[in-house]
Formats: C-alpha cells, structure tokens, sequence
C-alpha cells in the first residue's frame, strides 16, 4: 500500500474560537475558517480540521474525552484507493464520499478516511550547520541566525494514539495497511510508518486502559531545531503552556517541543526526523525517561549577563 502519510486530523471541538486562534497562533494558516469551523494548513498542504463537536457532518465520538474524530491518510495514486477499498472491504463496511475519499475504521474504532495526498510539493532549504572538519554548510557571510524568520510548520508529521490493545492495533496497520514497526517502546507500543514514507514513525502507540482512549499528541514537521526553538518560544511569548522539552528524542532522534492545547491533546513542534528504509533493523527498549530523550532543556525568560553585581558581590568603586 502506497500510504505518504496523514493529510488531515479532523477533531470535534468544544471551544470553537480557542482552538481555532490556537493553530494560527502555532502558525498554520486558516482557509475556509467561519464560525462553522475551518482547515488550518500547513506550507504543503496538510492540515487539521476543527468543528463543532455536535456538528452532523463528524464521525461519531469515541466515547472518551478524546476530540479527535478521523484521520486522514494520503496515498500516491487512484490504485492505491482501490487497494485499500478493496482488502478493507472484505470485513467492515467502506464509503466513498463524494470527493473519492474513503471512509472506515480501524479495529479498535478510530475512524479512518484515505485520498489521493493533497500534498504540494515544497522546495524550501533545511537548517545548515557549519562544523570543524567539515565542510561548511552556510557560505561565509551567510547568518544561521534571522530574528525575523517565519518558522512556519512544513508538513503534517505523526500522530500518537492512546489504544487499549497496542498489540490488535498494530497488527491491523501492518497486515492489513502495509505498516512496518521501526522500534518499539516494550509493552508500551510501536512506531510505525507506511509504505510510503521513509519517516521514522508517522504513528505511534501507547497501551492505556480503555478509558484514555484517543489522540495524546499530534505534531507538524519544522525546517530544523532552531524553528523548533523559536517557534516554540513564540508561543510561550503568546500565553501558551509548554508541556514538554525543548528537547531531543532518541528514537526517531526528532527534536521536539509539545504544548497543552483546548483541541484536548498536546501539540508539537518536531524537526530532523530519522529516515528509514527496509534494510533497517527495529529496536526495541522499556519506555523511560531515559529512552524517551536523549536530552531535555526547559523554557525561560531571555537572560544576559550583565547588570548590576550579584546580591552581597564587593561594591563598585
């Protein structure tokens, strides 16, 4: 199955503005945003569409406090549908909507849809990096630092589910979707990633009781770590509440930084995600703090030295 990776998360919300002014505030641009709800897109065209949790159109509820309400995946061709249609179709129902999408659910209830990717094409650089005994990266001259960069989200990169059986779920995405496992955290869940993508993981699972069923994070891929850390802190600078990091992840090597949001999950910023193809050989750890990051900092305000003496220094004569 020729699977690229999520186009679309589509949630069910309460607080339509609050969420609607949290993903331009992160810095996906609104199209199509009334007081119905909107498509907040990222540079290449992915997205997150918010509505009304009560709204007709939307999947049912989970039954959990979870507001995600489908995922969207994006697939290279008219055949690749077809194939899915078709291997899905022979043990739950499938529907065709009126744009060609399909719709479904996996087997543990999240509702799924698939489409020819609404991906564009982007050609932008990624961060540089000038080392000693290597080739400079960024030409003399040339700044790594623009106070004034856009740090805007590129792409739509992975989502985290909180499932009640890891080991149901990922048999269905792999044997029936054509995932494949690059790690995974034991008796926890796996990262996986489709056909498709060389991504480390576009999605993650995480054994949870029932209850807790639902999205925990979703994230968009940045052009490097400094846009992970100047995005970041521009939206603490707007009011938001960092959750966790700025740091780096050891599986998948991403940097990350996640914030509490009112769509009822955590968002990220991530950026330099490893690449993988089949010759690689998964790993496996026990989730810790230690596998979970290689190394974690923690936001606050800008400081310089200078200023006065420290508190009981000898006085300046």
């Amino acid at each position: 199955m020729n699977i690229i990776g999520p186009d679309a998360l589509v949630f069910g919300v309460d607080d339509m503005a609050a969420c609607a002014q949290y993903l331009l505030d992160y810095g996906l641009r609104g199209v199509d945003v009334n007081e119905q709800g909107g498509r907040f897109e990222a540079l290449d065209g992915t997205h997150i569409v918010i509505k009304h949790h009560a709204d007709p159109t939307l999947p049912p509820a989970m039954g959990t406090a979870s507001q995600l309400r489908e995922t969207v995946y994006g697939v290279a061709d008219s055949a690749t549908l077809e194939r899915i249609a078709v291997e899905l179709g022979r043990d739950r129902e499938v529907r065709r909507d009126a744009h060609g999408r399909l719709h479904t659910v996996d087997d543990l209830g999240f509702a799924l849809a698939f489409q020819v990717t609404v991906r564009r094409p982007l050609a932008l650089a990624g961060e540089t990096v000038n080392a000693p005994g290597g080739a400079a990266q960024r030409p003399v001259n040339a700044l790594g630092v623009d106070p004034a960069r856009a740090a805007l989200p590129r792409t739509l990169s992975h989502v985290v589910y909180f499932v009640p059986d890891a080991a149901r779920a990922e048999a269905f995405y792999v044997h029936r979707l054509g995932f494949t496992c690059t790690d995974r955290f034991t008796g926890v869940g796996p990262f996986l990633r489709p056909a498709g993508s060389a991504d480390h993981h576009t999605l993650f699972m995480i054994q949870t009781p029932p209850g807790m069923k639902g999205v925990e994070h979703f994230t968009f891929h940045m052009g490097g770590p400094t846009e992970v850390m100047l995005a970041g802190t521009r939206f603490v600078e707007k009011g938001y509440q960092s959750f966790w990091g700025p740091g780096r992840h050891r599986f998948g090597s991403n940097w990350f930084w996640y914030f509490n949001s009112p769509l009822g999950c955590h968002v990220e910023y991530d950026a330099d995600m490893d690449q993988h193809d089949s010759s690689w050989t998964a790993r496996e750890a026990p989730m810790g703090a230690d596998a979970s990051q290689l190394f974690l900092f923690q936001h606050r305000a800008k400081w310089a030295p200078g200023g006065p003496p420290p508190a009981g220094a000898p006085g300046k004569h």
